[in-house]
């Protein structure tokens, strides 16, 4: 008799056990954010900064947190501390109000969500790397899923920095995923800002 107690007890947690797996699987699911123009940590092409094209990456984000109801997205540099080092971060791509339903942002993006200032021109949209200096820099794209519109305005608009968004965000993230970059510019690169985009 106790043999039988004994195999129904362990079919029967055997059963429960493969019942719990998915659930395991799908809770190890990481938000991540990617590109197929440069990896992690790895050297931005000339193109998508002031001493090419000046073009936006294509991005693309997977396994967002459940009840997402947008997105938002913001490229930044953190410039190192120390004597002399400027005090505030850079901002260079500033986007919120991403649809729910998006995956990705197309090389050039434009059209999808609104689009904020940065802190190179001050204009609205994409300004792209042209930090001062040599030396290999670090750029971060964050994606910010949120439970709802970040609510930042019904336009675009160049009054919308970095710390606006992050103010406007704080309390309704639900996660976020980053993308950290690379770029050297090329001995002799003129250290002006470069205009914005036409």
């Amino acid at each position: 008799m106790r043999k039988k107690v004994t195999f129904a007890l362990t079919a029967l947690f055997v059963l429960n056990s493969s019942f719990t797996i998915p659930s395991v699987q799908a809770a190890s699911k990481k938000f991540t954010l990617t590109s197929p123009v440069v990896k992690e940590k790895g050297m931005l092409p000339a193109e998508y900064t002031c001493d090419g094209a000046r073009a936006t990456p294509e991005l693309r984000w997977s396994n967002p947190p459940k009840g997402s109801k947008s997105f938002a997205l913001l490229m930044s540099h953190i410039p190192p501390t120390g004597p002399g080092a400027p005090e505030t971060p850079h901002w260079y791509w500033i986007v919120w109000d991403i649809p729910a339903n998006s995956k990705s942002l197309p090389k050039n993006s434009a059209s999808i969500g609104k689009l904020g200032g940065n802190s190179v021109n001050r204009d609205i949209g994409y300004a792209p790397p042209c930090s001062k200096g040599p030396g290999e820099k670090l750029y971060t794209y964050t994606i910010y899923a949120l439970s709802k519109s970040a609510n930042l305005g019904e336009v675009s608009s160049a009054s919308v920095s970095r710390e606006i968004l992050l103010n406007g965000i704080s309390k309704i993230t639900l996660g976020k995923a980053t993308l950290n970059v690379n770029y050297t510019r090329p001995e002799g690169a003129s250290d002006a800002p470069p205009p914005p985009p036409q």
